[in-house]
């Protein structure tokens, strides 16, 4: 059946007007009349020819042989190794599919039909792309030789269609609804957050979840590399998305770029999704300059590390600043840490909250204020010390 489905796949591709817009009932059409043929040679049950003319049709007009698995709630990523090694994530397990893309040309077209979404370019002059599927918002980075050894390879990140919310998180014992309390009356008084943690533990989410406290009368701008935040209840709302340099002539829009233009936007607050780079000088100096209640994420090993990084991106802006003038932006402008992490058992877990305590021996001092203690268990391990944003939004007395 293989055999005969790419017969009747490239049947369909020479009798079809690739000339014009052809709508899917079209294509479809084309599809049932190849199939009729087939079938009065060799009989075909209505079971099997209603399978053949869907993945006929996805491999022409959807995502190929992957299509069931963006459909399939359940499924978190999918990669693609090649056109004989397809992964997914399902319910955290990781789980190699047995599919496989025939001939392997058809990988090649499914990269093309991607990056052609969102009008792109990736070959071997450019192998390298980040781009979103823009029917779902899911993440979509690709890498072909000569970056990629072997072979093409494509990793799709999916978003849940309905964001996670706090309460899910509390429902899935990520925090504590003690902890979500907490977070609540930060986010609400304008406290400046960031979150850091490795790959896949859940940082955009959280971050995502933490915007259910931001007040509905601020104006705010989200700054991201793939558009993924779902801030909702938020009328006036700004997203902007960085865009890499492309071969037609349009010229890059970095982060960096849309952090120094959004503090000209009138922001009440800023969200940044993820931190990577040169813009960190820009955000640290948005920051010490009255923007409240920006909020953002970035990778690293522990809330520690976090400022580290900071600082070490910082760095690569090209601006020669002492050390120690950039370790006393980050406390004077970054209140509170967060990190995440990912279980032996794939659960997400709030592993620590910090706040900025000055600076001690040259180094950014954090305090502890809560500690994942293990089985489900958050210590509390001090009282919050910068009290003032609180005091004034009315949620402490003075």
């Amino acid at each position: 059946m293989d055999g005969a489905e790419e017969l009747i796949r490239q049947s369909v591709l020479s009798k079809i007007d690739l000339s014009r817009t052809l709508c899917d009932d079209e294509v479809l059409s084309q599809i049932r009349t190849e199939i009729c043929a087939i079938a009065s040679e060799y009989p075909i049950s209505v079971e099997k020819r209603k399978k053949l003319e869907k993945k006929i049709f996805n491999s022409l007009r959807r995502l190929d042989i992957i299509e069931d698995f963006l459909e399939d709630d359940a499924v978190s990523e999918i990669m693609i190794n090649g056109p004989d090694h397809i992964f997914i994530e399902k319910n955290g397990e990781i789980i190699e599919t047995g599919l496989t893309f025939r001939p392997p040309e058809r990988l090649l077209d499914l990269i093309q039909h991607i990056a052609g979404k969102e009008n792109k370019v990736v070959n071997e002059t450019r192998p390298i792309l980040d781009t979103r599927l823009p029917e779902s918002g899911a993440r979509v980075n690709i890498v072909l030789p000569p970056a990629a050894v072997d072979c093409g390879i494509i990793t799709i990140r999916k978003f849940p269609k309905d964001p996670i919310t706090m309460e899910k998180l509390i429902r899935y014992k990520t925090l504590s609804r003690e902890i979500a309390e907490f977070l609540k009356d930060l986010v609400e008084a304008g406290y400046n957050i960031m979150i850091s943690g490795g790959t896949s533990s859940g940082k955009t989410t959280f971050l995502n979840a933490l915007t259910e406290y931001v007040p509905r009368s601020e104006r705010v701008i989200t700054i991201e590399d793939s558009a993924e935040l779902q801030v909702r209840g938020i009328a006036d709302l700004v997203r902007l998305e960085s865009r890499q340099r492309s071969l037609d002539g349009n010229l890059e829009i970095s982060i960096r770029d849309l952090v120094k233009t959004s503090l000209r936007m009138r922001p009440d607050r800023i969200i940044i999704g993820e931190c990577r780079g040169a813009e960190a000088l820009e955000l640290l100096q948005a920051l010490n300059t009255g923007h409240d209640g920006t909020m953002g994420t970035l990778h690293a090993n522990s809330a520690e590390d976090t400022a580290a990084r900071i600082e070490t991106m910082v760095l690569q802006g090209g601006i020669d600043l002492p050390v120690r003038a950039i370790r006393q932006q980050i406390v004077s402008g970054i209140d509170i840490f967060i990190h995440l992490g990912r279980m032996r058992d794939r659960s997400r877990k709030l592993l620590e909250i910090r706040e900025t305590d000055g600076i001690a021996n040259g180094e950014v001092r954090l305090r502890p204020l809560y500690l994942y203690k293990g089985d489900g268990v958050w210590q509390k391990e001090g009282e919050l010390k910068k009290r003032e944003k609180l005091i004034r939004s009315g949620h402490l007395s003075a």
